[in-house]
């Protein structure tokens, strides 16, 4: 997915994940972007879904809140694994994969005939900055 296919709400919500400094609420998109005809938060979750669909953005579920993909050109539906680490003092989130845990939770699942579908770990702390 390009920024090109995207549609012009799905383009705006995009850019203001990307441009923000920390994840957003549905609602606080929203006021970011009642001057670009934005009226009703409808608008907002439609393109958030296709976002999300596409992989450019995340929702992290602790929050309620979205935030852009770190690596949007590598594609997250690449990854069977998110993982966020997320300051509870200055909000900052960073996002991370790492295989041997994908690896490690993937066999714990088969080895109980489980079968996963989407796996994030959100990891919540003080960042480096605020420690």
């Amino acid at each position: 997915m390009t920024m090109q296919q995207l549609t012009r709400n799905q383009g705006l919500v995009f850019d203001v994940l990307t441009h923000s400094e920390g994840p957003l609420s549905a609602y606080s998109i929203l006021d970011k972007l009642r001057d670009s005809g934005f009226r009703a938060p409808l608008q907002v979750y439609r393109a958030l879904d296709k976002l999300l669909e596409f992989g450019l953005v995340h929702r992290l579920e602790s929050m309620n809140a979205f935030v852009a993909c770190a690596h949007p050109d590598e594609g997250c539906h690449a990854h069977g694994l998110t993982a966020f680490m997320i300051c509870e003092i200055c909000g900052d989130v960073v996002e991370f994969h790492d295989h041997m845990i994908e690896d490690r939770l993937k066999g714990f699942a088969k080895d109980r005939n489980f079968k996963t579908g989407k796996t994030t770990i959100e990891i919540r702390g003080t960042c480096a900055g605020c420690a």
